[in-house]
């Protein structure tokens, strides 16, 4: 359990995709947790032991759905560029021949609204223009879907109703999940269960012909009565598992999204969409359904989901048709539904292939490569257990309880032969049972479903498995500052215009009416944001991101009347604010030959192209040096104070100089000489309790980086705030430009990666080239995004974590978990939950080594010297039973602890069992091997039973070594919970699993022995050698405590064996070790 941070850098350097040395036995084992080869995926499920393939690799990649998927998309993708090429065919015959069109059947009423479901449909799937235009373009169909363009439907229960009645709800037939009853049958696939369900019917048979019904038929309906009790809780363990994963699925596909309604922006989720819907579209959003374009601004779509091809499609008038499932490469704009659920070419794609595909991580194969040593192991001691039990039996070696001999030659019947015979090999497939860990891979998925479904009500979103345990090797998290480490509630809390400081930013009246009209027409036209103004007087109702929502704010307080002012105007072009360039433009027509350019951005960006200023008289003044040294210092101070700087400046044009309308997409605005109109200081308050969260990250040797497009001044107050910084006279490169990061050779960026804690004024470039330089560092790097153009360093990233509310559909559509709450904290939950699944797993693989050494033993050396095994098959399946499914249910689900966060993060090639795990194993197993030994050869004078009959004598002996030994595992499972620390009992009564599986193996295991004693081969004991077996089993307490003062070396244990092999086969050894050491 004990690592360190740089064990995550090797493993980064070590645990690429493209490693030379991974055909090696252990590398089989020893996958990245993202973007593995699908040869190397195939690879270790051909170097696994596996006894019951349908469950082992249930929960991984299924290749052969994966290839239906594909198939199934393939043929959809068809449709669409069929549909496609005859749009352009019909276009182009349109243009050259024009000839008649064929008249479009009249729209039919349907259910209360002026055209029917197919004839809508039909109109956006074959992307029909013609027929649009004779509907009477985007307002016709909007006036019979009863939709008014600007303000949306109604939106009332009864409107919602029938529209969903009249054109369907926009759902798709879900694929329904697995039964229960197919969970049990491949429990039942299990290749032992299934020779001990054949030895049950052979052993029924013959006990029923030897003994008579009465009595022969209990070895045999014994056997299968536990076989059938280890079918059905595994069944019911993995069902509960499948549906918890089911929940997940959907939660993952359930899109909010913002319509317009009534007049008003709502948020509802992608289900309740309807046709007729208005939805306002913006860079990175997935278009919802499928839909004609109202209006768009540059607006352009990423059809590569639907068509295959990675080209961006342009949309305008005369190219209106949206298709469900796409996305928002740039642009804003607003459609109109027309289709939606089945009625979509996306309907239709996600009802056809299934959400259940799974995926393997790198942490469940790692233990398929434990899994397979310990059984190779526990098969090779089972076939010798075999060897020796048939070879005493035959050679009249093997006793029976009263002392007779198991088998005479030429005096035994051929049943009785067999039926002994039957019993040995009974006996050794159990021993395969107990020692083929079959259960430890799924372990995992166990522990990454209780962990996600934990995780979704601490506010994160995981929507790949692997990134869960990831997530605790993480060395490094580059956050943004926006809504991550602040609040994202903006307001104007300074302002500075006519070329002065305004003492209060809410007062205009300094500025002349001109400037004002300036300033507000700049707001108005210039936003991505919308104010819906109620009718009465109500508060207006101020939508958009936080920045446009500040800004929209205090337009309103300084007189700003947005549906007025937008229509004394006429947008003529806009270039959407850009995250490169850090600014927007609009250029609008105001009548006649005047047209003004508006630009609004980051300021010293505006202040750099403007060539003169403002003043309040409106009187245009040229921009000094020493004029725009005064903006500049502003701008510092009010960065100082932590807030952003906006700046608004603007230009005339004229409209002769305006491209026509054909030409205008391509038109570049002006962005030269600028007159400034004015600044404002937006404040982001730091979100409570993000200084403590950081410093929990630096504890558990985590590096907090803050990542942010603000300037360099207003991120060296944030991070000040934040305890990124501590002290506020750093310079580079612990704080930094992205400008100069950007300028530094491969080799620099690496060099100075690692020493950065703040990086300002940052493109999402930057931020990729930050994270690829610090993963070749060896970092295990976790990055926070939420832009469309975050997507390249969230997808590079180890971890990519997108945010909930701000985040565009693009960006989570390439992280691994989304922060619901876009709250730093929740960043820090997630770690403690990633560190938890690898402490957990680690917990269970002691706890069942622990059971697996021991029972191994016991049996060989018992069978090797008596020719008799003190646990028989019916026990051993108990055993099997308590250490795989309720064991793992009862480890695997422990919650994070504060302890986790108290230490390095683990090293992702660090080995899975440590030395202090290997120190417990070694105590608990020797102790229980030494106990239930001695007792199974001297146990019958040392529990007094001289003086009994000899067979009940043994009984008694066997019942209490099996006694002894069920309740070792029930004390040992409390100190399995925690292998590092000294008091066991610390958060128990958290862990209601834990108690509740404890005390059902307690009570079970009492009714087995006082009244199934037919059926398990044993006999009631008394209350005194109850107490003496609890006794022995209390001792693993105090002996572990003892135990964990005895120190380990730092060193791995596999290291120490790889030191002893050298020469010429070393590389060969070392690949060989590697399921031990990489694996192990």
């Amino acid at each position: 359990m004990e690592s360190s941070s740089s064990g995550g850098g090797s493993a980064r350097r070590g645990s690429g995709g493209g490693s030379s040395s991974w055909g090696s036995v252990g590398d089989y084992f020893d996958i990245p947790a993202k973007g593995a080869p699908v040869e190397r995926l195939k690879k270790w499920r051909q170097a696994a032991l596996v006894l019951n393939a349908s469950r082992r690799f249930r929960y991984t990649l299924d290749f052969k759905k994966e290839e239906q998927k594909e198939e199934v998309r393939r043929k959809i993708r068809a449709q669409a560029h069929v549909i496609s090429a005859a749009y352009r065919f019909k276009e182009a015959g349109r243009i050259h021949v024009q000839p008649k069109e064929a008249p479009v059947p009249p729209a039919d009423g349907a259910l209360g609204f002026g055209i029917k479901e197919e004839q809508i449909t039909g109109l956006n799937r074959d992307h029909n223009y013609s027929a649009l235009q004779q509907y009477g373009g985007v307002s016709g169909i909007a006036s019979m879907l009863k939709t008014d363009a600007e303000k949306g439907i109604n939106g009332d229960d009864s409107d919602l109703a029938a529209r969903r009645n009249a054109f369907g709800s926009n759902t798709y037939p879900r694929k329904k999940g697995r039964s229960f009853l197919a969970f049990v049958w491949d429990a039942c696939k299990d290749l032992t269960l299934i020779i001990l369900m054949v030895a049950a019917a052979v052993s029924l048979a013959l006990g029923i012909t030897t003994e008579g019904i009465k009595e022969g038929w209990y070895d045999g309906a014994s056997i299968a009565f536990a076989v059938l009790l280890v079918v059905f809780v595994t069944a019911i363990s993995d069902y509960k598992q499948s549906l918890q994963f089911q929940n997940l699925n959907e939660e993952k596909q359930n899109i909010r999204l913002e319509v317009v309604r009534g007049g008003r922006r709502i948020m509802v989720s992608i289900y309740d969409l309807v046709v007729g819907d208005v939805v306002p579209l913006k860079i990175g959003d997935q278009v919802p359904a499928d839909g004609i374009l109202i209006s768009g601004h540059s607006l352009s779509i990423d059809e590569s989901s639907m068509t295959g091809e990675s080209k961006i499609v342009h949309k305008d008038q005369k190219s209106p048709f949206l298709m469900s499932g796409c996305k928002v490469a740039d642009g804003y704009g607003t459609m109109l539904v027309t289709a939606v659920g089945i009625n979509t070419e996306w309907g239709l794609l996600m009802a056809s292939i299934s959400e259940d595909s799974g995926e393997e991580t790198p942490l469940q194969v790692r233990l398929n490569g434990v899994a397979t040593f310990i059984g190779i192991v526990g098969l090779s001691v089972a076939v010798a257990v075999l060897v020796v039990l048939l070879a005493r039996y035959f050679t009249g070696h093997t006793y029976n309880p009263d002392g007779s001999v198991q088998y005479v030659k030429g005096k035994m019947g051929v049943g009785a032969t067999i039926r002994g015979v039957v019993r040995i090999f009974t006996v050794a497939v159990t021993i395969v049972v107990v020692a083929v860990p079959e259960g430890l891979p799924l372990a995992v998925t166990l522990t990454l479903a209780f962990s996600m479904r934990k995780m979704m009500r601490d506010k994160a979103l995981v929507r790949r498995l692997s990134a869960c345990e990831t997530m605790g090797s993480a060395t490094t998290i580059c956050s943004d500052k926006t809504g991550t480490l602040t609040l994202n509630q903006m307001t104007v809390v300074e302002a500075y215009f006519g070329g002065k400081k305004m003492d209060s930013p809410d007062n205009p009246q300094i500025l002349s009416a001109d400037v004002t009209s300036l300033i507000v027409e700049g707001i108005a036209q210039n936003t991505s944001g919308s104010i819906f103004e109620p009718e009465g007087g109500q508060e207006p109702e101020v939508t958009g991101s936080p920045t446009e929502k500040a800004i929209l704010s205090w337009g309103l307080k300084i007189g700003m009347r947005f549906n007025e002012t937008r229509s004394k105007s006429s947008i003529l072009h806009v270039f959407p604010f850009n995250s490169e360039k850090k600014r927007g433009g609009v250029a609008v027509h105001l009548g006649g030959s005047e047209v003004h350019i508006h630009w609004k951005g980051a300021a010293e960006i505006i202040l750099d192209s403007c060539t003169s200023w403002l003043d309040a008289d409106g009187s245009k003044q040229s921009m000094t040096p020493e004029k725009a040294a005064e903006f500049k210092k502003f701008i510092e101070d009010m960065a100082a104070s932590s807030l952003r700087c906006v700046a608004f400046a603007y230009r005339q044009h004229e409209m002769a100089e305006v491209p026509n309308e054909d030409q205008r997409d391509e038109w570049k605005l002006p962005e030269d000489n600028l007159i400034m109109l004015g600044i404002v200081g937006i404040k982001d308050p730091c979100r409570p309790g993000v200084r403590e969260s950081v410093g929990l990250c630096t504890a558990a040797g985590i590096k907090v980086r803050m990542v942010t497009g603000d300037n360099i001044q207003t991120a060296r107050a944030i991070a000040l705030e934040c305890g990124i910084l501590s002290d506020p006279n750093v310079s580079e490169p612990v704080i930094i430009e992205g400008k100069t990061f950007r300028a530094l050779s491969d080799l620099e960026r690496e060099e100075v990666a690692g020493k950065i804690s703040v990086m300002g004024r940052s493109s999402p470039n930057d931020k990729l080239l930050l994270v690829k330089a610090l993963r070749s560092r060896g970092h295990v790097v976790a990055v926070t995004g939420d832009g469309t153009n975050d997507a390249p360093a969230l997808h590079e990233a180890d971890i990519g974590l997108s945010m909930g509310i701000q985040g565009t559909e693009v960006a989570k559509e390439s992280s691994d978990i989304i922060i619901l709450d876009d709250n730093f904290a929740t960043v820090v939950r997630v770690v403690r939950w990633g560190r938890s699944v690898y402490a957990n797993i680690q917990k269970f693989i002691q706890f069942q080594l622990t059971v697996n050494v021991a029972a191994l033993i016991i049996n060989v050396v018992a069978a090797v010297s008596s020719g008799n095994v003190p646990l028989n098959a019916v026990q051993l399946l108990w055993v099997n039973l308590i250490m795989d499914t309720l064991g793992a249910l009862a480890l695997a689900t422990e919650p994070p602890t504060d302890h986790l966060m108290q230490r390095p993060p683990v090293g992702r090639r660090e080995p899975l069992i440590t030395n202090i795990m290997w120190r417990n194993l070694i105590i608990m197993a020797l102790f229980q091997v030494s106990v239930l030994l001695t007792l199974n050869f001297k146990g019958v004078s040392l529990l007094q039973l001289t003086n009994d009959d000899r067979a009940h004598a043994d009984k008694v002996k066997n019942t209490f070594i099996f006694n002894t030994f069920v309740l070792c595992q029930v004390f040992n499972e409390f100190n399995a919970r925690k292998p590092d620390e000294l008091n066991i009992f610390k958060g128990i009564l958290g862990n209601h699993l834990f108690i509740g599986i404890i005390a059902i193996t307690v009570i079970l295991q009492a009714l087995i022995v006082e009244f199934l004693g037919k059926f398990a081969s044993t006999v009631r004991l008394s209350w005194q050698l109850w107490l003496v077996s609890i006794g022995l089993a209390f001792f693993s307490w105090p002996l572990a405590f003892v135990g964990k003062l005895i120190p380990v070396p730092d060193r791995p244990f596999g290291d120490f064996f790889s030191c002893c092999r050298r020469g010429k086969q070393a590389s060969d050894d070392d690949g060989k070790i590697t399921i031990e050491h990489s694996a192990v």
